[in-house]
């Protein structure tokens, strides 16, 4: 039987009620943690076993780790105590920045002295966390060692983003603790104002809706900042983004610009052979990311979605926005004066939603919407669209095992059905099925902008992290902010900054090889060949990456009524055997 497998087969019967957690605690919480998708009662069983489970553990401080969002924020102030109570563990869980925990992390792995008993770390490095060896697969030691302390109510067929932390071995090594999409953000109140709609129709010959493309985006990003120019003697952009040269940058473009843009090859999660990152892989080793090994990272596609990024930041955000950070360009859009954001995260779903400010109406439902985002003109049906965050539960083997067994408990009840509802309520990072389908958001959909139409839809299996592909996130994610932010800054044109980033990729995978630290899965590089042999290569094999540069980069714009779109997805919850 295969790991996936043997966690499947894992038994959710419930043993026989313990009395090992004071009834009044566990009421007490019960009644913090609604609304649930279990009954009280399954609630109150599922908290005694973590109670009677934890009993071994009586005393022990257990440190764990995330970023800071507001889901975790929760989970520190609110779930850690609640833990401690219930079980006698005392649990300080820390949040910091999120290149913060990458570090610590990385330390903890070369080192093999224990900085955290538990990390909440992005699915992101999950082709770094099964290639060094120093991470617990998950689904052995729910089957295995740590059997005794795995929650038997888990069902982790429930979660959505299983496929995220699974790795060519098949085994599962991460399971998401929180997620969240970049999405299209654009203001429903403007793009359904007739007279705008008669306009924009006159001008360019299609209804102003949502963008499927990337020339559709351009066209109403061009309409609103130059045509439309003011709404109430305000000032508005057709776009916003950021260009500061700063960490936050990388994030911009690893989070699936690229495959947005038609970047890689086909395969959800990600592109196989090429990922969305430009980095080819050939059975699980990574053998190069330029164009001359294999790779995409500086084909057409990519220099065509950093010319894109840099031409609309110029033209259609606001002056200010090329010198802004990741942090600072979030509240923009909520100020009421940009008409659409293409790389606009869900975690901002919480303050976008707030009564009083710009873009809420006086009834507290939203002026604005979310939707699929559009694709560059290299995108072809059955690639990623977009990315999705996934801070998931992962454990390190250099854990001494009781600690190990003791932070595993508390990272399985932070994600338990007993709590879970609940904490997608306060963070709306959603991990669960169970949990987006429940009445509750069906009744709070109105007031969230589409996030809960997003997530009961077909389409957000196309919203993946960082995958397989990528065998060290913490090397290569920090050159991809140095060089597109020479781009950014105008040093360097997109075709010398991608140029640069494909050979410093696969210099850091060189040495990756060379040292032989991550054994049969590191990378073997390809040796080097010319373009056209690569573009011939992918014709040859069906495959897509590289690709050549397009005679015609704009094709006609084409949109969608955002109304009629989500009319046409499912109103009922897909079967389990379906589920991602």
């Amino acid at each position: 039987m295969s790991s996936a497998a043997a966690i499947i087969a894992v038994s959710f019967a419930v043993s026989a009620p313990v009395r090992a957690a004071d009834d009044a605690a566990i009421q007490k919480w019960i009644a913090e943690f609604q609304p649930s998708t279990i009954s009280k009662d399954d609630q109150k069983k599922e908290l005694e076993w973590f109670a009677k489970a934890a009993e071994p553990f009586k005393g022990m401080e257990i440190n764990v780790v995330s970023e800071t969002i507001t889901t975790h924020e929760y989970e520190s102030q609110t779930l850690a105590k609640a833990f401690s109570e219930l079980t006698g563990i005392k649990l300080k869980h820390d949040i910091i920045q999120e290149g913060d925990v990458v570090e610590k992390l990385q330390t903890q792995m070369q080192s093999g002295k224990n900085v955290y008993d538990g990390w909440i770390n992005d699915s992101d490095l999950i082709g770094t966390h099964f290639r060094y060896g120093s991470t617990i697969a998950l689904s052995d030691y729910m089957t295995g060692e740590g059997k005794d302390v795995t929650d038997p109510m888990l069902d982790v067929n429930d979660f959505i983003g299983k496929s995220f932390g699974t790795a060519p071995d098949g085994k599962l090594y991460q399971l998401p603790d929180q997620q969240f999409a970049n999405l299209y953000w654009f203001r429903y109140d403007w793009f359904t104002n007739p007279d705008y709609k008669a306009k924009f129709k006159a001008k360019y010959g299609y209804e102003l809706g949502v963008p499927v493309n990337w020339s559709a985006y351009e066209d109403i990003a061009e309409f609103f900042t130059n045509d439309i120019k003011e709404i109430n003697g305000v000032k508005v952009y057709g776009h916003m983004d950021y260009g500061k040269k700063d960490p936050s940058l990388g994030w911009r473009f690893t989070d699936a610009w690229l495959s947005m843009a038609g970047n890689g090859d086909k395969g959800i999660p990600n592109g196989l052979p090429v990922d969305e990152w430009g980095i080819r892989m050939e059975g699980c080793r990574p053998v190069g990311s330029s164009v001359e090994r294999g790779g995409d990272t500086n084909g057409p596609a990519a220099v065509y979605s950093i010319t894109k990024y840099l031409e609309w930041m110029k033209k259609y955000a606001p002056p200010q926005a090329q010198g802004m950070t990741f942090s600072e360009s979030g509240p923009v859009p909520a100020q009421g004066n940009i008409a659409q954001q293409m790389f606009w995260y869900t975690a901002f779903t919480a303050d976008m939603v707030k009564p009083g400010i710009a873009v809420m109406n006086a009834d507290g439902t939203p002026k604005w919407r979310m939707a699929p985002s559009p694709h560059g003109s290299y995108w072809k049906e059955g690639m990623k669209l977009g990315y999705q965050d996934a801070g998931s539960l992962t454990l390190l083997k250099s854990t001494p095992a009781d600690r190990r067994k003791a932070a595993w408990l508390y990272l399985q009840f932070i994600v338990s059905k007993t709590v879970s509802l609940k904490k997608s309520h306060v963070g709306l990072t959603f991990i669960r099925e169970s949990d987006i389908w429940d009445k509750s958001f069906t009744e709070r959909a109105p007031k969230l902008g589409g996030l809960i139409e997003f997530y009961r839809s077909p389409a957000r299996v196309q919203w993946t992290p960082t995958g397989n592909n990528v065998p060290d996130y913490p090397k290569l994610a920090q050159l991809w902010w140095q060089n597109i932010g020479d781009a950014s800054s105008g040093t360097k044109t997109p075709q010398q900054a991608m140029d640069a980033l494909a050979a410093a990729q696969d210099s850091v995978m060189e040495r990756l090889e060379k040292s032989g630290v991550q054994g049969a899965c590191g990378p073997k590089l390809h040796k080097k060949e010319s373009a056209e042999f690569w573009f011939a290569k992918a014709q040859k094999d069906g495959t897509i990456a590289p690709q050549r540069k397009l005679a015609n980069e704009k094709p006609k714009g084409e949109t969608v009524d955002y109304d009629t779109l989500i009319k046409s997805w499912p109103a009922t919850p897909p079967k389990r055997a379906s589920l991602q």
